[in-house]
């Protein structure tokens, strides 16, 4: 205990402790670096959540041994996502096992309903991206992409888009003409 007030100390130990989570997690990323939150495969997103989890439980720590061995956790989540993050760069068979595929959803106008259904996208999903690029007709969408990390990218314009930023995408079917 802090204070003899039970609510005071609540309220100063969940600071201290949650000040010291955050100045912890801050030297974990400025050592292992920024990759640490990216978003680049599941295990990177899984690292994220579990963060965000550690320090909510070390605001919530109701001695130092606990706050120890959430510091200990981070420490070894941290060196986990690292040595990943080396392993796939390493290491085709881990990168494939470690990363996702992105998938093409549209092509040149047309939605790609198998894979829709393969990814479980919804097509109000897509078309929600599409309004959020400002895409305007059908026709001019070259590419709507899911990528690794979930997000749903765009390609949307006049011209076909240079064919190495649809390499190594997975289709359903063969490449649309253009």
């Amino acid at each position: 205990m802090f204070v003899d007030n039970s609510l005071l100390d609540t309220v100063l130990r969940g600071t201290l402790l949650a000040a010291l989570a955050m100045m912890w997690i801050t030297l974990l990323v400025r050592i292992v670096g920024l990759r640490s939150f990216s978003k680049m495969t599941s295990f990177d997103f899984v690292m994220t959540l579990a963060c965000g989890s550690l320090l909510a439980a070390a605001a919530q720590a109701t001695d130092w041994l606990p706050l120890l061995q959430i510091a200990a956790a981070l420490a070894a989540l941290f060196a986990a996502q690292f040595a990943a993050a080396r392993l796939r760069r390493r290491s085709s068979p881990a990168k494939r096992a470690m990363e996702n595929v992105p998938t093409i959803l549209m092509e040149n106008g047309e939605f790609d309903e198998a894979a829709l259904d393969a990814e479980r996208v919804a097509k109000g999903d897509v078309l929600a991206k599409l309004r959020q690029a400002n895409a305007l007709d059908f026709k001019r969408v070259r590419a709507v992409v899911l990528e690794t990390t979930g997000d749903i990218s765009v390609l949307y314009g006049d011209t076909a888009p240079d064919e190495r930023l649809l390499a190594g995408l997975r289709r359903s079917r063969p490449p649309a003409a253009s």
